[in-house]
């Protein structure tokens, strides 16, 4: 058998298997006698006594101050610090809106990549603005998102422009904008200290007179005629008559109105009484053609009398047809 070789190929086969058990065998061996002799030191070995070093006991408010005080409260100051002075330095640079516009623009970035980007506006009641001026005005651009959009806060925006009366803001997520105004209408122009200027019925201002489209509304003059000019030419609309030939109303010391017609006559209207005057006024013209006349103003503030003035041809003319009349009467006593 030894001369086939079988025994010397099994002992070959299992010479790597024997030397793997043998080396475990004496690792474990070798780590049972450290940890034995490691434990051994550590009984033998004397328990070490804290050291104690000596110091003055601390002040009562110092004492005090580390007993009651949170636990890192110096990091905590720090960070206060830090902030503080980042924050001074923002508004003492005049960064402030510039760091408020670069927070907001960054959440709302955040927003839209979250899939709240408003991709629909809808705005309703808009005559005189056009929808990009509705959210320029309302603050509303293509970084805003639906979610951090403050409703509140555009609609004062919108309110605050003198064209816009009212405003609804709804948010339909995820996506979507309906903005609902009211406009206000241009009633008048209004003429103070050399400027021209659009008003609504109520008086509020609405843009400074630019526009040839606003060319047909009446005019009103004056101090205080913004406010009174509505009661007053809703009056003078009764009287078509009059109204038709008028230019300009007047306020006059914020206590009466003049009429100046388009041919240049002033009509001084009574500070009561207003509409008989302009009933008076229009039956004048009506039976006497009195705007046809050659004059150039009628008073009409004593209520018992009628004042013509005569334009300065009229005034001559006048003045020589009664020289005429004097020297006929003379020369007829003479005779």
């Amino acid at each position: 058998m030894d001369g086939a070789g079988r025994l010397t190929r099994s002992l070959r086969s299992l010479g790597p298997q024997a030397d793997l058990r043998a080396a475990a065998i004496g690792a474990a061996v070798l780590l049972r006698e450290y940890l034995a002799a490691h434990f051994a030191r550590r009984r033998r070995a004397p328990a070490r006594r804290p050291q104690v070093i000596d110091r003055e006991p601390p002040n009562r408010y110092i004492l005090l101050v580390e007993t009651y005080l949170p636990r890192r409260i110096g990091l905590v100051a720090t960070l206060a610090i830090l902030f503080g002075s980042l924050g001074f330095g923002i508004v003492k640079g005049g960064h402030v809106e510039e760091f408020t516009t670069a927070l907001s623009d960054t959440r709302n970035a955040l927003a839209n990549s979250a899939g709240f980007r408003i991709t629909t506006v809808g705005i309703n009641g808009r005559k005189q603005l056009s929808q990009d001026e509705v959210l320029a005005i309302g603050g509303v651009n293509g970084r805003s998102s639906l979610l951090f959009l403050d409703a509140d806060t555009v609609r004062a925006k919108l309110k605050a422009n003198p064209w816009i009366a009212d405003a609804t803001i709804l948010k339909l997520y995820p996506g979507r904008l309906q903005i609902d105004i009211v406009e206000r209408t241009a009633f008048a122009l209004w003429q103070q200290n050399g400027r021209l200027s659009v008003i609504a019925s109520d008086g509020a201002v609405l843009e400074p007179y630019v526009s040839r489209r606003f060319l047909n509304l009446p005019l009103v003059v004056g101090k205080g005629a913004d406010t009174r000019a509505q009661d007053f030419l809703a009056l003078l609309d009764r009287y078509p008559q009059v109204r038709s030939v008028t230019k300009a109303a007047i306020f006059v010391g914020e206590r009466r109105w003049n009429l100046r017609l388009k041919d240049g006559l002033d009509v001084r209207l009574p500070e009561n009484d207003v509409g008989n005057a302009l009933a008076a006024l229009s039956r004048l013209d009506k039976d006497e053609k009195l705007f046809s006349r050659d004059i150039v103003a009628v008073d009409m503030r004593l209520p018992d009398r009628l004042i013509v003035q005569l334009s300065e041809e009229a005034g001559k003319a006048r003045d020589e047809l009664f020289k005429d009349k004097k020297s006929k009467k003379k020369a007829g006593d003479s005779a």
